[in-house]
């Protein structure tokens, strides 16, 4: 730290003016004597004076505080001058890093978005190739279901045949069978005749069902027919049932007009039916109309109905 300037009287005189000798010599010079009064000093030189040691010492001051402060901070304007350079190295240099990866990410960002935009042209494609395939799949679904209950337009489904004589399914069982149940006068005449393929029951349990495939299309239509009308068929200490042989398809669908049949059996003057594959035929007798609903339909018909009656 430098030494602080000494500023001497001599320093502090060079500023003063001389006073008016002139005038104070005159003074004493014109005293008559001893008992004469003193001139006084004039006041003006005394008021210039102050000013003037003021002004000296404030300018000393100044010069003094500034010589300080300039030689303590010196050193520390050095340092953060040098650390501030450094600072904006280091930041100029993490701004390049900055920009080259922002422009890297620019790079990557417009090729991902043509790269979506060609997946989305190709989801478009795809989506409309699967809405293409999927009214085909349900077309052939339809086609194959219809032509597999074409197949088995000649077929019954017998259940509650017991399972103790091995031959209880074969062809000649089974026509003596349908000839007893019925009461023809001739066996009807069976192609094939089988169990479901399912594992053996235990004992107690139901048996399996027996499908047969009739020669003849109109044995078939009269056995649905007699089936129909005596239901339950009970003969030789057994219960049996005769059905169409659906497919399985077609049975869910049927089965799923159960709670709107039991719904129906309820109304007075409403017959029912279900046709071939899926549908209900409701004949209303009070209105004379017969119609022929889906599920979703009969639900609407018979919800409009218990609402307005």
């Amino acid at each position: 730290m430098p030494p602080k300037p000494v500023k001497g009287g001599n320093y502090i005189q060079s500023h003063l003016r001389p006073g008016p000798r002139g005038e104070s010599s005159t003074c004493a010079e014109s005293s008559p004597g001893p008992g004469a009064v003193a001139c006084p000093a004039p006041i003006s030189d005394t008021s210039s004076l102050k000013q003037e040691l003021l002004a000296a010492l404030r300018e000393d001051f100044t010069a003094i505080l500034k010589a300080e402060f300039h030689a303590v901070l010196g050193e520390s304007f050095s340092s953060i001058k040098s650390e501030l350079l450094s600072f904006e190295k280091e930041l100029s240099s993490g701004l390049t890093a900055v920009q080259e990866s922002f422009t890297g990410l620019n790079v990557r960002v417009t090729e991902m978005e043509k790269s979506l935009s060609t997946c989305t042209d190709d989801i478009v494609s795809l989506r409309k190739t699967v809405d293409s395939l999927t009214k085909t799949v349900a077309q052939l679904e339809d086609k194959c279901d219809d032509l597999e209950s074409r197949s088995r337009c000649q077929n019954i489904r017998i259940i509650g045949v017991p399972e103790d004589d091995p031959l209880s399914a074969s062809t000649a069982a089974v026509s003596r069978l349908l000839k007893e149940a019925f009461g023809f006068a001739e066996e009807p005449l069976v192609d094939r005749a089988h169990r479901i393929p399912i594992p053996k029951p235990k004992a107690g349990e139901r048996p399996r069902p027996i499908v047969a495939k009739l020669h003849y299309y109109t044995d078939c239509v009269k056995i649905l027919s007699k089936a129909r009308e005596l239901q339950r068929i009970k003969m030789n200490g057994m219960t049996i049932f005769v059905f169409p042989d659906y497919t399985v398809r077609t049975a869910r669908a049927r089965a799923a007009f159960t709670d709107c049949r039991r719904q129906l059996r309820g109304i007075e003057g409403v017959w029912f039916g279900l046709l071939h594959p899926m549908k209900l035929s409701i004949n209303l007798s009070y209105q004379q109309l017969m119609i022929s609903l889906r599920l979703t339909k009969v639900t609407q018909f018979l919800s409009h109905y218990y609402g307005k009656h």
